[in-house]
């Protein structure tokens, strides 16, 4: 793993999908391009095999090649962390953790609900996150919150405990709750663990209350109206209040085939994506729902306009 025990820089890291062939197989070729539009975007980091990517639907030798593949493309450009955390036993998970750090990215992100079953108590969760801080010493890791196949929110006491370790840098947060992101931000201050918020109708004020950033699958559409949004929240609060609005109520396209959705934005952007999914299957797209892809790319670009007037 490079730049062990490094912190990350705030901003928008999206959650990165994984295009394939039509055939299934993963498209290294588009994803090229994918990575040089999320970073011709202005985009902070990438999230790379985290649920997005479709990690529950790849080999551990897919998510191995899919980091290193990602990591070895930037060059350093921007920073890359990245999950595949998707093994139940503990055995599995550390072999995981260890192949996929190997492949080079800042920082390893675990899953909330790889480390303790849904009725297991959070001293069985800090018991396994122990075990795997012992393992890789010299690793910085990361908490994501991921809703499949259960969404686990980390207790007050548990973020408190990792905040306190020193070896989480990144909390990719999606409780949805103003009030529990204020006080998880209050928890996290003075510690090298950052928040970064999932959920863009919450966004904005989380921001304004310190949150380091998004990091959600809207930021595989319309990333850089979540760029300006945090550069200009406070500079700017007027218009960062206007586009919040657009922003919130745009996000609802996530109740749609996502991540075939997304795949067809990417489409509208000029990339040689297919819109196979292998977490959906054969499922695709209707008529009426890429119109409303087709009417959220004009209004995007209609937003952005408006933004550098």
């Amino acid at each position: 793993m490079r730049n062990t025990r490094k912190a990350i820089p705030d901003g928008v890291w999206p959650t990165m999908i994984t295009p394939f062939q039509s055939d299934g197989q993963i498209d290294y070729l588009s994803l090229d391009q994918l990575i040089e539009w999320y970073i011709q975007k202005g985009v902070n980091g990438l999230f790379a095999v985290c649920q997005s990517s479709e990690m529950f639907f790849l080999s551990l030798n897919e998510r191995v090649r899919l980091a290193e593949y990602i990591v070895n493309r930037t060059a350093g450009r921007v920073p890359v962390i990245a999950s595949g955390h998707i093994a139940g036993g503990m055995e599995e998970q550390l072999e995981e953790i260890g192949r996929i750090s190997a492949a080079g990215p800042d920082a390893f992100v675990l899953v909330t609900n790889r480390l303790a079953g849904e009725q297991e108590s959070d001293e069985v969760w800090k018991s396994n996150a122990e075990r795997i801080l012992k393992a890789y010493p010299e690793h910085s890791f990361g908490l994501y919150e991921c809703p499949y196949p259960y969404k686990r929110l980390l207790s007050a006491e548990l973020l408190e405990w990792c905040a306190a370790s020193g070896r989480f840098i990144f909390l990719k947060d999606t409780c949805c709750d103003p009030e529990m992101l204020a006080q998880r931000i209050r928890l996290l201050q003075g510690s090298p663990m950052r928040l970064y918020n999932a959920n863009s109708a919450t966004l904005l004020d989380s921001v304004r209350l310190g949150a380091a950033g998004f990091s959600g699958v809207m930021a595989n559409f319309h990333p850089e109206l979540y760029v300006w949004l945090l550069k200009h929240a406070s500079s700017h609060p007027a218009q960062a209040d206007r586009l919040q609005s657009f922003l919130g109520m745009a996000s609802l396209v996530e109740l749609q085939l996502y991540p075939v959705n997304a795949k067809y934005y990417l489409q509208l952007e000029g990339l040689p994506l297919t819109t196979v999914s292998r977490s959906r299957g054969g499922q695709a797209l209707d008529r009426h729902a890429r119109l409303l892809i087709e009417q959220l790319r004009d209004a995007s670009a209609w937003a952005g306009q408006a933004l550098t007037r």
